[in-house]
């Protein structure tokens, strides 16, 4: 795997147990596994893009870069869904504003990352 992605994949598991543990001692331990969860769908569905987009060999062709991206995201869109389908479907007294928080700040370090390239 690329060190790069594995310094995201790294950063965005730290960033959730950090989370996690603050809203558990804030606020109990429904919001501290709401947010682990949120958080580990987030961590999930970007493991997955990279393992199908990174998957294939594109060399230097646009097209199959585009196309390579494309399918990554696509498998991402749809272990977020599965993600959240379940939590909701099995974990009926899920603290809903936790799980979001937890899954959205996975995003804040693909613009960290961004930031440590500058």
């Amino acid at each position: 795997m690329h060190p790069q992605v594995s310094w995201i994949l790294s950063r965005q598991a730290a960033l959730i147990v950090v989370l996690a543990l603050a809203a558990w001692l804030a606020f109990g331990d429904l919001a501290g596994i709401s947010t682990l969860i949120g958080g580990s769908i987030g961590i999930v569905a970007n493991l997955g893009y990279v393992l199908r987009a990174m998957r294939l060999n594109v060399g230097l062709d646009p097209v199959k870069a585009y196309r390579a991206q494309t399918a990554g995201e696509g498998f991402k869109f749809l272990l977020t869904l599965i993600g959240f389908a379940l939590v909701f479907l099995k974990f009926k007294e899920v603290a809903v504003v936790p799980l979001f928080l937890g899954y959205g700040s996975t995003i804040v370090i693909f613009w960290v990352a961004l930031l440590k390239q500058r």
